[in-house]
């Protein structure tokens, strides 16, 4: 056998350039690249791989070790699971900081690989710099934190182990049913430690995403479902865009007048003008679809986890017959419904052969597109231009239509997810990129970066509140030195104005979330602006959508970074549509308004309330 004597490290990054994957018709590296933050616990070993493989391996460097998982889970949500970056980064705090990022890929089921330095296999020089000391368990280091947010976990305490852990890797994150983050942890002495690999580990090597057939009775019980419902509802999640299965859906709405109402993850799925294409659904939801989703007979899941905003806390499709079409065998049998096992695309491409010529009553279909019609007519209203202080809603407004096909929209936390959801209209898939299965604040410049990465062809528009652009902006620096522009529209309603509404809405009283509601001695006068040019951005503020139409003229033509700062009304939310959603009132208060929003929540969850 012939082998190569290469470090830990050296053999690592080696594997790593080979690996391929049949992605879009071609054959392309698996992994785009390696964001990396160094410090002492792996400059010295996978920094000095990484720096002799720049040609095939390139490595980007980032201004927080969070900002870079979030751009390399951006890159692979956009990519639809079909490539995926690491991410390296000292024993320390540099590891910690990506642990809320591995939650988010790990809630998401999107990959991402970690490569976190780690203590000394061999204990020699302990306790070295930034090691945790755990006075029971010596095995223990703080990149144990990643355990509960990682698909597959790994020490690498010897280097021939990474002959086993590698494929391993790999093997988790092109799984359609277990993809996830994968955290290897390299021991700093183990990346420098070499050892004599065989050649023949360094090939070349192509994967394949399965596409799982349903099982044949499964198959043939949703069929049978389909033919006997009188209205039937399909959920799209966003199993339906990463198995690329949008094209069959469509085609499957359009001959069978099944309608389609999209989940967060499964937004854009149908463009938004499709004649079955209802929109959203759940606490976010047109009220189209969720009319269609109380009066459905069947709701037939495709693709997704029935989170509470898809599900209205499990009471919107109470009492209906369920089917769930998912990959995973995890989420194919939640909240009692009928599993159907299987790729998206294979499963609807099944359904629709065995359903024929079989199409829904002709009053499901009226009733649905005459209810699409009054959507639309509070969709103009909710988006169009008032002259008094702009709401999400009329921000969301100006931005889709100022923008076209290649337009790409990204969020993450706060108020306008929700927003977005409702009003965002999808023309193409790829156009609505919303991380709300963590709803990590933070998240959305890092994204946009991670998106426009991804394809640079898109015009990628970040929305973001002030409140997440404090907690999280240096990538927009990034962003300008690796040349991947974004435009961000940054709302500032000064606070959290999402949380202070529904604190309300719960009977409290406004406290700590806006500004001016928190302690303070002066309330900052923030000029984001000014802080946007500081990291090397283009950037304005405006008053009024009028203003943010031009700005985004302006942006569009600008060949940086560019950043728009509008104020907005934090009190205003899209009163069309919604659904209820279960958080917990106290059932004791000295205030009124707690009491009573008590009443109305024991109303609701013993179900005197719908």
């Amino acid at each position: 056998m012939t082998t190569i004597r290469l470090t830990m490290a050296q053999a690592l990054v080696r594997w790593m350039a080979a690996q391929r994957i049949a992605h879009d018709g071609a054959i392309v590296p698996y992994f785009a690249g390696v964001w990396a933050i160094f410090g002492h616990g792996n400059v010295a070993g996978i920094g000095e791989a990484l720096a002799a493989s720049e040609d095939v391996l390139p490595t980007y460097r980032a201004h927080n070790e969070q900002g870079m998982a979030h751009a390399a889970i951006a890159f692979a949500k956009q990519t639809r699971r079909g490539r995926a970056m690491a991410c390296t980064t000292s024993i320390g705090p540099g590891a910690t900081n990506m642990v809320t990022a591995a939650a988010l890929a790990h809630v998401n089921r999107l990959p991402v690989l970690f490569l976190p330095g780690d203590v000394y296999a061999s204990r020699r020089p302990d306790p070295v710099l930034q090691q945790i000391e755990d006075f029971a368990d010596a095995t223990v280091s703080a990149n144990d934190c990643f355990r509960p947010v990682s698909r597959l976990f790994d020490r690498i305490t010897r280097p021939e182990q990474i002959l086993d852990a590698l494929p391993r890797a790999m093997a988790v994150l092109t799984d359609p049913a277990a993809c996830g983050p994968v955290t290897l942890c390299l021991c700093q002495d183990v990346q420098a430690e070499a050892y004599d690999y065989p050649e023949n580990f360094f090939a070349e090597r192509v994967w394949r995403i399965r596409r799982p057939r349903p099982d044949t009775a499964e198959l043939a019980a949703l069929v049978e479902a389909v033919r006997a419902a009188k209205a039937p509802l399909i959920v799209a999640g966003g199993g339906v865009l990463y198995s690329r299965a949008e094209n069959v859906l469509a085609d499957l709405a359009a001959a069978t007048g099944i309608p389609v109402a999209e989940t967060q993850a499964g937004k854009g799925a149908l463009a938004w003008d499709h004649p079955a294409g209802l929109g959203s659904i759940g606490v976010t939801g047109t009220s189209t679809a969720n009319r269609a989703a109380e009066a459905a007979d069947l709701i037939v899941g495709v693709g997704t986890r029935l989170q509470d905003f898809t599900t209205g806390s499990r009471t919107l499709f109470a009492g209906k017959r369920l089917v769930q079409v998912n990959v995973a065998p995890f989420d194919g049998g939640k909240h009692g419904a009928e599993p159907v096992i299987g790729d998206a695309r294979e499963v609807l491409s099944a359904l629709g052969e065995a359903l024929g010529e079989w199409q829904c009553e002709d009053r499901w279909i009226t009733a649905n597109a005459d209810a699409v019609a009054d959507w639309n007519r509070a969709w103009d209203a909710a988006t169009a231009p008032t002259g008094a202080l702009p709401s999400d809603a009329q921000a969301i407004g100006a931005v889709w239509r100022t923008g076209g096909d290649d337009r790409t929209v990204v969020c993450a936390a706060g108020g306008l997810p929700g927003e977005l959801h409702k009003l965002w209209r999808s023309r193409v898939p790829g156009s609505y990129h919303v991380e709300y299965g963590f709803s990590c604040m933070g998240y959305e410049i890092a994204g946009g970066l991670g998106v426009k990465l991804a394809d640079p062809a898109r015009d990628v528009v970040v929305m973001v509140g002030d409140g997440s652009y404090l907690m999280m902006n240096s990538e927009l620096a990034t962003s300008v030195m690796l040349g991947l522009k974004i435009t961000v529209v940054l709302l500032d309603n000064r606070g959290y104005g999402c949380i202070n509404r529904l604190q309300q809405g719960t009977g409290g009283r406004p406290f700590n979330n806006l500004l001016a509601d928190a302690a303070h001695v002066a309330l900052p006068d923030i000029d984001f602006a000014t802080h946007a040019r500081s990291l090397g951005a283009t950037a304005e503020k405006v008053a009024g959508v009028a203003e943010l139409e031009a700005a985004l003229a302006r942006a569009s033509a600008s060949p940086a970074s560019y950043v728009i700062v509008m104020d907005t009304d934090p009190a205003i939310t899209t009163d069309a549509g919604g659904h209820w959603w279960d958080v917990a009132v106290p059932e004791v208060s000295d205030r009124a308004e707690v009491r009573a929003a008590r009443a109305d929540y024991d109303k609701r969850i013993s179900g005197e309330i719908a």
